[in-house]
């Protein structure tokens, strides 16, 4: 129906999360009819993003290049972070959400998902080893610590209740206390659209 160029961008665009059909061709066709330098500005940031921006060696969170050198993002490089805490989340929003009420001042770990079901091919998704191994070893990972609690800080939905059980028992072996975000947010919630009074009270009320 459409052009091979139009039609390529759409099924693209279609991949991003919550983003359907039609969301995908407004976005196509916005580009299309873009005036000025605008589509150059996001092609080039696109290319930013691939060329500027890595993975933190240890909690996964994106960080600009700016030392080439650096393998950790400006939280878990802080040394006056509290290096007995881990907070784990889902997503990089959680993150940012998180950091954004000044309550935390541990690390952080994002696991990159969440499961429905414990099926093993959706765990396989989620970064439990990675987590493990942050936490048994993470001098391996240029962090000196030694975690007293991790918190498992995880959305209140189906998926990841089901995901903090798992973790919960996962982690057990490791000996170390675990803990949840306490019921300042409502079931069926999501930390990342939270306020920062509710966040606040979630981590304080953590058990």
């Amino acid at each position: 129906m459409y052009p091979k160029p139009i039609q390529q961008l759409l099924e693209l665009f279609a991949q991003f999360p919550t983003i359907g059909p039609r969301t995908a061709g407004r976005m196509v066709f916005y580009l299309l009819k873009s005036k000025g330098n605008s589509f150059d500005e996001f092609v080039g940031a696109l290319k930013d993003l691939r060329e500027q921006v890595k993975l933190c060696a240890f909690c996964f969170n994106p960080f600009a290049k700016e030392n080439g050198e650096a393998t950790l993002c400006a939280i878990c490089a802080d040394t006056r972070r509290d290096h007995s805490l881990l907070c784990v989340v889902e997503k990089e929003e959680d993150l940012a959400t998180l950091e954004q009420t000044k309550t935390f001042q541990g690390l952080y770990f994002i696991l990159g998902g969440t499961v429905g079901n414990l099926r093993k091919e959706d765990l396989q998704n989620l970064r439990t080893e990675e987590l493990k191994g942050r936490i048994e070893h993470p001098e391996t990972f240029g962090i000196q610590a030694s975690f007293q609690e991790i918190i498992l800080a995880l959305n209140p939905t189906t998926e990841g209740e089901a995901t903090t059980l798992y973790l919960q028992r996962f982690l057990e072996p490791l000996h170390i206390k675990t803990t949840r975000l306490g019921r300042g947010l409502p079931i069926g919630g999501e930390v990342e659209y939270a306020d920062e009074e509710t966040l606040r009270q979630a981590l304080e009320g953590r058990k």
